[in-house]
């Protein structure tokens, strides 16, 4: 459970957003490789899906410096 706590943590900061957005793009990329080539739903879903999350993680990375200037 606190390894959990912690990948959590570590997530929020700039490293974080920027490896898992990376990271899901990769995956997204391969879903769609995979969803043009076999034509599958789900497939497609998948792409979108990681696709979104991550560019969302990747703006976080620009919104959250503005942000926390804001807060103090």
């Amino acid at each position: 459970m606190e390894q959990l706590q912690s990948l959590d943590k570590w997530h929020q900061t700039r490293k974080g957003h920027l490896t898992f957005g990376v990271a899901e793009l990769l995956i997204a990329y391969g879903f769609a490789s995979l969803a043009i080539d076999t034509a599958h739903t789900w497939a497609y879903a998948l792409a979108i899906i990681f696709g979104f999350g991550g560019i969302r993680n990747l703006l976080r990375i620009v919104h959250q410096p503005q942000h926390d200037k804001h807060k103090r």
